[in-house]
Order: C-alpha cells, then structure tokens, then sequence
C-alpha cells in the first residue's frame, strides 16, 4: 500500500514540476509535502527516491532532495540518444526476436490498443513501457538493454508528457503498428528506422514539449 501511494505522489510531483508549481533548483521538504499530502514522511522518502531514480530530482549529501530540470539541449541529446539506442534494439530484436517474445509485443500492443480507446494515457504509458521493454530483451544484448533501460527511465516523465499532446496517441499507436510488422518480417532496418521514428523528437514536437515544461 505505502508504495502504491509513492507512486501515485511521485506522479503527481512530476505533473507540478512541469506545471510549474516547483522549479529547477528547488527543495522538496519532506516535512511539508507530508503535510501536502496528509501522509506520513515513509511514502514521501519513496517518492522523492523515485524522482531522483528517474533523474527529476538531485539528492544532495546533508542538504536535500532538489529539483533538477534539463536544458533544452541536454534534453534534445537525451532523446537523440534514446532514438539511436532503441534503433540499434530494433535492429538486432529483428534478428533475435522469439515467437513467445513476439506473442508477448502484440499482446501489449492490444493492450495499449484498448488503453488509447479509453483515452488512457497512463494506462497506455504502462503498457507502451512493456511494448519497448520487450524490444530491449529481445535484442539478446544484455549491455545495450541495461542502457535503453537506464534512459528509458530517465526520459520517462517527458515521453509520459508528450501523450497528452492532441493527437500523439493516435500517432503512437500507429507507429507501434509499424514496428510489430517489422519484427514479425524479421527486417532490420525497417524496424530501426520505426523505432527511431517513434522516438526521436523533433521541430514542432520538441518545442510543444519545451512550452509544456515551461508554461
């Protein structure tokens, strides 16, 4: 129960850094937001350790847990990074890929299916985490899977964000289709170049992201 609720106050905190309502920078007192959230301090501690796990937030020896918010650049090159690494995943999962893993790909993409016709966004960001994790394992490449993982988390409250743009869902969605196609033909390049597609955020999408996380 105490980590269900983390989780959710660990939602709800990132949702306030974009809105603005903590900024880069910025402590989080346990003591307060324990008072915010009429909790105890326990699943306040195992929140804040979720965002700094995540990379939201910087713990600093003696001092606290503080905001931390990337740059645009900073941003920019993670995604870029991410769009590579999971390209390389598509590239090889293509090759590698198992008929069980492959049963495992579809069923989440049912699910992120039947999420985006609820207009689900969280449910569908669970399931979209299962969808690409499945590509990361199947890539029989255990070094590149531990660093999709780690970015993949760190990269986490933005790709979370960007399902609410108008439309991205829909998109998503599509895209997913893609790139199950690729991997049940078994082509290489057509599943790294979707996969690169899917992530890669660029021109009109990363400004409305920016504007999201300044506004």
């Amino acid at each position: 129960m105490e980590v269900r609720r983390a989780d959710k106050i660990a939602e709800t905190l990132e949702q306030l850094v974009f809105s603005g309502e903590f900024k880069d920078g910025e402590r989080l007192d346990e003591l307060k937001l324990a008072e915010q959230f009429c909790v105890s301090r326990t699943p306040i501690r195992e929140a804040l350790h979720a965002l700094v796990a995540s990379g939201m937030a910087e713990q600093i020896p003696r001092r606290g847990v503080f905001v931390r918010q990337p740059g645009p650049v900073e941003l920019m090159e993670m995604f870029e990074t991410m769009a590579e690494l999971e390209a390389a995943c598509g590239r090889y999962a293509a090759l590698r890929i198992t008929d069980s893993a492959l049963d495992r790909l579809v069923a989440a993409n049912e699910n992120c299916q039947r999420a985006l016709a609820q207009q689900d966004h969280a449910g569908y960001y669970a399931q979209n985490e299962i969808f690409h994790q499945v590509i990361y394992e199947s890539a029989a490449n255990s070094y590149l899977e531990k660093q999709a993982l780690r970015l993949q988390n760190r990269l986490k409250p933005y790709r979370k964000v960007q399902l609410r743009f108008r439309g991205r869902l829909d998109q998503s969605m599509a895209e997913h289709v893609a790139i199950v196609a690729a991997l049940q033909e078994g082509d290489p390049e057509q599943a790294a170049a979707a996969l690169r597609g899917h992530v890669a955020v660029q021109g009109e999408k990363f400004y409305q992201l920016m504007a999201s996380l300044n506004s």
